[in-house]
């Protein structure tokens, strides 16, 4: 059963400081090169090289991490990921050489922040609500939250119908707030909390060790103080997940017991309705892979997540690029004088920081606004194709219009930060329509145990026990008039609960070969 609780612990925990370490360790790699390791020769060779294995290591450790959370849980795959960042926080300032120590840090803490990414796709469906037909939710909203119950004997009903009036009244508030949280409008807040992230640590975790220098400490005592402090963070974010994290919803039968053994014996041959099946690791990733062909909205997800991974790139890396290229080629980085470098290339590095800041701050405004309305508009789509039409007039017109891209100097102009405008919307669209379509596939699925047309009619003829399906799933599937009345209904054709931590595995793998195509 989700709650307001799973919610917060969820946007703070999993989705604030998973980008706010990941950014911190980016941001000062070659000081530890410098500073700790006292390297001052290629420099940019081995931050190069430790950031291209890191990709290697996430692109494998995603889907795998995504696999086991289907069998041992999601809390317990947020906690590990965690714990497994904070150590390597701690290793990664005893490294005295760039290979092998610290290369394999980064290994190590790439490990660990795959599972905390994953997890960021995996918690989601199971904390969303699916959306009623219409634009309007359900009043009922606890319907949404539990399975359905018995109905009760009529010599009780009243005093049952009364006991869960009184509960349902004390809850209402919670209630109404979490019944409005669908898939998209959460994956809306993903976006403002994964920016937050990257301010938190901008903002508070990057200044540590200046102002411990400020103290007296030394520049190498200083970042290693940093270094700990942060990984101290993390393991109090891990201890965070552990407690705010239990009974999440479908997560009751994982564990660790079920990590080589995909069946608990004591369920064989006991029809369980709410249970999800457990494949084998193998069939898992398969399943998610597949699972694509049947799920147009999956198979969406998993291009938009390519496509925001590569955007990502797009921004971070190719405008600054750009930029450079331009003050090289345009004589005002002068390397053979020295006072020169410092004062134009300056500039270049300071241009690059503002157009990324400015696409960056408009992705952060536009992310709630593309979580609402993708999920009040999903006719064609069309806030993921306002997206994808920003990304194309964006990329196009920045290549061939913008030949100067310093507004200051003469044949530079203003349009520039329009263009990089336009970029940061198309990577903030993909991101949360890609999240909320996974996520509302994937809950609008969960509420389901059978939706055979026998017990379709079952249900309309009074079986009030069985649960009718939720309008989303009824049009993602057509059913087959020719299916065998008595055949047995088979959960997994349709649930996809036991299935979430595969698809975000996959999510992740195909946002990392987005990475490395470019």
């Amino acid at each position: 059963m989700a709650s307001l609780r799973h919610t917060i612990v969820y946007l703070v925990a999993i989705c604030l400081f998973s980008i706010s370490f990941l950014v911190f360790i980016n941001s000062t790699v070659s000081f530890v090169v410098t500073d700790v390791i006292g390297q001052h020769q290629a420099v940019g060779d081995s931050v190069g090289t430790l950031g291209f294995v890191d990709e290697l290591v996430a692109l494998a450790a995603c889907p795998l991490w995504g696999l086991l959370s289907d069998r041992i849980g999601i809390r317990t795959v947020a906690v590990s990921g965690y714990v497994v960042v904070g150590l390597a926080f701690f290793a990664f300032v005893q490294a005295e050489n760039v290979v092998p120590q610290l290369l394999l840090a980064r290994m190590f803490f790439s490990v660990g922040g795959a599972a905390t990414a994953t997890m960021v796709t995996a918690i989601l469906p199971s904390i969303s609500v699916p959306r009623k037909e219409g634009n309007s939710y359900d009043d009922d909203s606890n319907r949404f939250l539990a399975p359905a119950q018995p109905t009760p004997m009529a010599s009780t009903e009243a005093t049952l119908m009364s006991h869960t009036l009184a509960q349902r009244s004390s809850a209402h508030k919670e209630s109404w707030l979490l019944s409005h949280l669908s898939g998209n409008r959460l994956a809306g807040l993903v976006g403002v909390f994964a920016g937050c992230g990257a301010l938190l640590a901008l903002g508070v975790f990057l200044p540590l060790p200046s102002q411990f220098q400020k103290h007296g400490v030394s520049p190498k005592a200083a970042l290693k103080d940093a270094y700990y402090i942060v990984g101290l963070i993390a393991l109090v974010v891990s201890l965070v997940c552990f407690i705010g994290l239990r009974n999440l919803r479908g997560e009751q039968q994982k564990g660790l017991h079920a990590l080589w053994n995909p069946r608990d014996k004591s369920d064989e041959g006991a029809h369980k309705p709410w249970s999800e099946p457990q494949l084998p690791y193998g069939r898992l990733f398969a399943e998610s892979i597949r699972v694509a062909g049947r799920h147009p909205d999956i198979c969406l997800g998993y291009i938009g997540g390519f496509v925001a991974r590569a955007s990502s790139v797009g921004l971070s890396l190719f405008i600054p690029l750009f930029v450079n290229n331009y003050f090289i080629t345009s004589g005002l980085c002068k390397f053979d004088d020295e006072t020169q470098v410092k004062s134009q290339c300056r500039e270049a590095y300071v241009l690059a920081a503002k157009l990324t800041g400015v696409s960056q701050l408009i992705a952060l405004v536009m992310a709630p606004a593309f979580g609402y309305f993708s999920d009040k508009i999903r006719f064609y789509q069309v806030p993921l194709l306002v997206a994808a039409a920003s990304g194309m007039v964006g990329y196009a017109a920045f290549a061939f219009m913008i030949g100067n891209p310093d507004p200051s100097r003469e044949g530079g102009t203003s349009w520039v930060y329009l263009l990089v405008s336009l970029l940061g919307v198309a990577q903030i669209g993909a991101i949360v329509c890609s999240l909320g379509l996974i996520a509302r596939t994937i809950s609008a699925s969960t509420y389901v145990t059978d939706i055979s047309p026998r017990h379709q009619r079952e249900g309309r003829s009074g079986g009030l026990n069985t649960p009718s399906p939720h309008p989303e799933l009824v049009r993602a599937h057509s059913y087959d008039e020719t299916q065998p009345l008595l055949g047995d209904p088979k959960v997994e054709n349709y649930d996809l609960t036991h299935l979430k931590g595969s698809i975000a595995g996959a999510y992740s793998l195909a946002g990392g070969s987005g990475i490395l195509l470019l």
